[in-house]
């Protein structure tokens, strides 16, 4: 596979063309750098919208690289069943992980979260400075593992309000438990079109914020009866729709 690059969607009202010369932006001129890549040799250019580009690396410098854009595959790589994690953050380097490997297993949305026991506390300008973060952390994943649709990383808020926000969804709310009275897993997501899995941080949901959760439709789901970590949990739970997926 030739090295996959994101680049910035074209401005509203124009279209990528076959034959057209494209100068990559800043981020994607360096990372053809870095992957010491030369004049002549193709690359795969996506804009996460969907499809993807062949192009030809026509000429480059320190500071820019110009290509040529070839032929246009209209190939998707997405889950049937759209995704959306909101999570309670876990703190320091796992969060990190968990929208990188998110991204990988197919993750369309990600909202995360700050809950009564959360460790990892953000708002203003850490909260958009953590947002973006975790928003590039999305497009290097969708380039290594070949998706051409970059997840969405929403702003960090306060779960009650996020639930306040959900009347009128229609995905099918999870809620990832310990719960005895808590489903398997795999019975909640057979004819499910979208998902919502609301998910708890280091310290689990509080016994009001789960009532809370309940009373807003989210059904609570098992995981098995092993305590998962706060970064693992949605990631299991992406890998059981990814494999109730394959034919």
């Amino acid at each position: 596979m030739s090295a996959r690059i994101h680049i910035d969607p074209p401005p509203a009202g124009t279209a990528l063309a076959a034959g057209a010369e494209l100068l990559l932006p800043a981020n994607a001129s360096r990372h053809v750098q870095v992957l010491r890549l030369q004049p002549g040799q193709q690359i795969t250019l996506f804009d996460g919208r969907g499809g993807e580009w062949g192009a030809e690396i026509l000429a480059m410098d320190r500071k820019t690289v110009s290509t040529r854009l070839m032929v246009h595959l209209a190939v998707e790589r997405e889950l049937a069943t759209e995704v959306t994690l909101a999570l309670g953050m876990p703190a320091n380097e796992r969060m990190d992980g968990l929208v990188e490997k998110a991204t990988e297993l197919g993750m369309r949305y990600l909202q995360p979260l700050v809950c009564e026991r959360s460790v990892l506390r953000l708002a203003g300008e850490r909260a958009e400075r953590k947002a973006a973060h975790w928003q590039a952390i999305a497009v290097s994943a969708c380039e290594q593992s070949g998706r051409n649709r970059v997840p969405r990383v929403a702003l960090p808020m306060n779960l009650r309000d996020w639930l306040a926000a959900q009347a009128g969804s229609v995905s099918r709310r999870l809620l990832l438990s310990l719960a005895p009275n808590a489903l398997p897993l795999a019975r909640s997501l057979s004819t499910a079109a979208a998902i919502t899995a609301l998910s708890g941080p280091e310290g689990g949901l509080s016994a009001a914020e789960i009532a809370l959760a309940e009373s807003c439709g989210f059904l609570p789901v098992s995981l098995g009866a092993r305590v998962l970590r706060a970064d693992t949990a949605p990631l299991a739970l992406l890998a059981c729709v990814a494999a109730l997926e394959t034919p």
